[in-house]
């Protein structure tokens, strides 16, 4: 079902490696929401510029720390000479490129180094295409994350807190720096509390069913919860595919190695699942090739 969104709010929604960017509309200026990975900059930066419409975009806002939402934010300074405004969490982090706090070293990922002009704490409340919005503190997949929450319209933008059918990885769990298990559900049970009739997700189309989204949500939580080598498991696929879309194509024969060759696929197989290696690159390759939620693996698994 198409969701009918204030005129003030457009939605770029992006695919694989790019969060979506959410352009809020105020006049003759504009804030984006997160801005995809540095691979795409020129991408986003076509996109904005197409949807801006000759506005000026004057300000950039985060949900979080993620290489795919803020990996386009010096380029965009750079386009726009635009405020970036980032949660409050994450403030040493970036003033300090903490590469491994940011996940890009053990992930495997990259962004280019920006600098923030301002924070926002859970509980501030901004303007953003007419419209004011509470920033929601919804730690789980990343600890710092923020959402943005508009009552009178009950518009939820969730970053990778909730989406229609579950939400983000829970990081800090498998690395062992948070009980992200336990913030996930309690960022679950403060969103279910919420009135909300449409969610604008980091990944994916904005959405009417939030309650079935958080009943979804909740029943993965409780699975993962229950089986924590699922998580791990789901994890290592999402990281492996992620690092594959990114340096497409790839012959079938390097396969192995490239998977030898991210420390954390490795690390979380040690740790919770003890697969040998030929077998994990093996049932990686199996099931990145056959899974219906990844989007054309074959294509970058080639034979050649």
């Amino acid at each position: 079902m198409t969701v009918q969104l204030p005129a003030s709010l457009r939605v770029l929604e992006r695919g694989w490696l790019s969060a979506n960017n959410v352009l809020c509309i105020d006049h003759d200026r504009a804030t984006l929401i997160d801005s995809g990975y540095v691979t795409h900059a020129e991408q986003t930066l076509a996109l904005v510029r197409q949807a801006l419409e000759g506005r000026q975009l004057t300000r950039l806002v985060n949900t979080h720390s993620h290489s795919d939402h803020i990996g386009g934010n010096a380029a965009l300074k750079t386009a726009f000479d635009c405020e970036i405004v980032v949660p409050a969490g994450m403030q040493a982090t970036i003033a300090e490129w903490d590469e491994a706090a940011l996940l890009l070293s053990p992930l495997g990922q990259q962004a280019a180094i920006f600098r923030h002009d301002a924070l926002i704490h859970a509980g501030d409340e901004l303007e953003l295409g007419g419209l004011n919005w509470r920033a929601i503190a919804v730690p789980g997949h990343d600890m710092d994350a923020l959402a943005y929450y508009n009552p009178e319209r009950r518009i939820l933008i969730s970053g990778d807190a909730l989406w229609e059918n579950g939400f983000g990885v829970v990081f800090p769990e498998l690395l062992g720096t948070a009980d992200g298990l336990a913030a996930t559900r309690a960022t679950l049970e403060e969103l279910s509390r919420l009135a909300i009739d449409i969610v604008i997700p980091g990944h994916g189309a904005p959405f009417a069913d939030a309650a079935g989204a958080l009943q979804r949500a909740f029943g993965r939580l409780d699975h993962f919860s229950a089986n924590i080598d699922k998580l791990a498991w789901h994890a290592i696929k999402v990281i492996t595919t992620f690092a594959l879309m990114e340096r497409q194509p790839m012959p079938v024969r390097d396969f192995a190695a490239f998977v030898a060759s991210l420390p954390i696929v490795i690390d979380l197989n040690q740790r919770y699942l003890a697969i040998a290696d030929d077998e994990l690159s093996s049932r990686l390759q199996q099931e990145l090739l056959h899974a219906s939620a990844i989007r054309r693996v074959d294509d970058m698994l080639a034979s050649r």
